[in-house]
């Protein structure tokens, strides 16, 4: 749509834009046939425009169209989407619902980086958990997540919105299957309740590819089979109570600590 034609005001939920824009929002894996991507909300937004620019089409709330902030996060889009307020309120996942969203092209599959830091997802199922995950790993320097065939999509808006802007730093890999973890090239490394090794004690290789598991069942035994070193996480409090979040956050952090410990010993300091 060319600059001219960017400002359109929608006020019927008949317009075959809105009938477009709402099954995009209903559809968590609508990226996975090539129908987009709805980022709602300003820290989403931003988080996308800082790594991509202007978006292609933006959506406001059009009691909200003229606050300087927004117009901001709109600038330079190719199509611009006014919705009135009940209609944006409509395929809002928001309890507040926010004033702004973009409505930016699917992503592309990921490709798979060899010899990285990694975190490898086997069919966690919960959003919050997954976006969590991908948090984490983002901020400790774990540049590559690889989900396993049966996890939770992860570009859905849920994972998206408990991501909080993590995925556009991140490589991810979806769908994968035994031979693309042999492919990473890196040991791999689990964390398993009944483990003889404690995780305060492992060696942990590095770089390496955590394998973290369903919230229910834990990693497959097939993946665990792989594995370099499981590990166990001990709970001094005398219950299994982390969840795969948690556990996640501990095993990186605990990962990039002895990197960095190491890391004077490799220069010959």
């Amino acid at each position: 749509m060319s600059a001219g034609d960017a400002a359109r005001v929608i006020r019927s939920r008949d317009n075959p834009r809105f009938v477009e824009l709402r099954k995009l929002c209903r559809d968590p894996a609508a990226y996975r046939r090539g129908r987009g991507l709805w980022l709602e909300g300003e820290h989403l937004c931003e988080a996308w425009r800082d790594c991509h620019g202007p978006a292609p089409r933006v959506v406001l709330r059009a009691s909200a169209a003229g606050e300087p902030r927004l117009r901001a996060l709109a600038a330079g889009t190719a199509e611009r989407l006014e919705l009135a307020d009940p209609l944006f309120d409509e395929i809002s996942a928001l309890e507040s619902p926010a004033a702004i969203g973009f409505w930016v092209d699917a992503p592309p599959p990921g490709r798979l980086r060899p010899g990285q830091a990694t975190l490898v997802l086997d069919r966690l199922q919960d959003a919050g958990n997954a976006g969590t995950l991908l948090r984490t790993a983002a901020g400790l320097g774990f540049g590559q997540v690889v989900a396993m065939a049966g996890t939770v999509a992860l570009w859905s808006p849920k994972v998206l919105r408990a991501g909080m802007g993590a995925h556009f730093g991140l490589e991810l890999v979806e769908g994968a299957d035994a031979a693309v973890l042999d492919a990473l090239a890196v040991p791999l490394v689990a964390a398993v309740p009944r483990a003889a090794t404690a995780l305060w004690d492992a060696a942990l290789p590095w770089p390496c590819a955590w394998l973290l598991g369903h919230e229910g069942r834990g990693v497959e035994q097939a993946l665990l089979a792989r594995c370099a070193v499981q590990v166990a996480i001990p709970q001094p409090g005398g219950q299994e109570s982390l969840n795969v979040a948690a556990a996640g956050a501990i095993c990186l952090y605990e990962s990039v600590r002895q990197h960095r410990l190491a890391e004077p010993q490799r220069r010959g300091q």
